[in-house]
């Protein structure tokens, strides 16, 4: 079971920072999911819509402009960094899964990926974009159909992962509320993979073991890892 750090080792660290980047290649996971809204003609990584929870800042993130954004600090630790600096300090070390939180344009993504191609040690396969939002999802693949996209739900819906089949997405990311062994029957019917988020609970990750997801989303991937070992269950 691939185990994904969700917005890096973000139980170690400021999430969606450089800091939980490194803490996240330091326990050697399959992947990295980090999320992107475009403000202002950049890519930042961040989650929220709103401030205030990261930030201490009131307002909303895409009201603001770039000079205002590398201002912030996540937790008042972190700086908030872009698409760009992510990749490149990730650099090809493990898989990387760009979310879109918010609309990004598909120039503007595809430039940022052709970028870490071609100025990083990341090769295609490694990269993973995904969204809640099908629809740019779709924009996407009708610009750039090699660039392999995952596409999130938080339901069963009643023809299981049917949605991802339309899109012709390699993965189907589903929420940990909804996951059933039908789904991940249906996923594996349909040569998807499918990972589930956000797990960090044991018996959460021995069950979806024995149910045979392929990955999962996880705040503290050593932790995880432990478990999947049989090391032992302290956090």
């Amino acid at each position: 079971m691939k185990i994904w750090a969700h917005r890096g080792a973000s139980a170690e660290a400021p999430e969606n920072t450089l800091a939980a980047f490194s803490r996240a290649m330091d326990a050697k996971v399959h992947g990295i999911e980090l999320d992107v809204y475009a403000i202002d003609g950049e890519r930042f990584v961040f989650h929220d819509r709103y401030l205030q929870r990261l930030t201490a800042t009131h307002g909303r993130l895409k009201d603001l402009t770039q000079q205002q954004i590398r201002r912030l600090k996540v937790f008042g630790q972190q700086p908030i960094p872009t698409l760009r600096e992510a990749l490149q300090h990730i650099d090809g070390y493990c898989c990387v899964n760009i979310e879109l939180k918010g609309d990004v344009p598909s120039p503007e993504l595809i430039s940022d990926i052709d970028w870490a191609l071609a100025n990083t040690q990341f090769e295609l396969p490694q990269i993973l974009v995904s969204s809640f939002n099908h629809h740019w999802l779709q924009r996407l693949t009708h610009r750039r159909p090699d660039i392999a996209i995952g596409a999130l739900t938080t339901c069963c819906p009643l023809d299981y992962c049917a949605f991802a089949s339309r899109l012709n997405a390699v993965a189907a990311h589903v929420d940990v509320d909804f996951i059933t062994q039908e789904l991940v029957d249906d996923a594996h019917r349909r040569d998807l993979q499918i990972y589930v988020f956000t797990v960090d609970e044991q018996h959460d990750i021995e069950e979806l073991h024995a149910m045979g997801v392929d990955g999962i989303f996880t705040n503290n991937p050593v932790f995880v890892d432990n478990i999947l070992k049989g090391v032992g269950t302290s956090r």
